[in-house]
């Protein structure tokens, strides 16, 4: 049985609160789960106390065990101090521009490169 420490998702429309729970990897987002291990409530401001609780002592314990934290989740520990922030792999092909784009970009480049030379040549001239 695969473990997920991972959020579930409570509350009203668009005042969403989460509870963290112990779940097995292949049950629904809201569904059943082993153990609730905490709370987190995005809504409050960041140095409140209860934004983040946590049963530092349970979430040891399933760790041990073999659960994972989802990669949100770890995130969430790591503030607290309870694991590592996920490393996140920022190059990906959506943070560029298309082929064409960039094509376009080099040409410009090249461009105002070219006229930059020409400016200095007839300066020094």
């Amino acid at each position: 049985m695969s473990l997920k420490i991972r959020l579930t998702r409570g509350g009203a429309k668009k005042q969403a609160t989460y509870r963290i729970v112990v779940a097995d990897s292949r049950s629904p987002r809201d569904g059943r789960f082993i153990e609730k291990v905490g709370t987190y409530n995005p809504r409050g401001p960041h140095d409140h106390k209860e934004r983040l609780v946590v049963k530092e002592d349970r979430i040891k314990h399933w760790v041990s065990v073999g659960a994972l934290p989802t990669d949100r989740v770890a995130r969430l520990f790591s503030k607290i101090g309870l694991a590592e922030s996920p490393k996140v792999n920022p190059q990906t092909k959506q943070d560029k521009p298309r082929a064409k784009a960039q094509e376009r970009l080099k040409a410009a480049e090249e461009a105002a490169k070219a006229a930059a030379e020409a400016a200095a040549g007839g300066e020094q001239a």
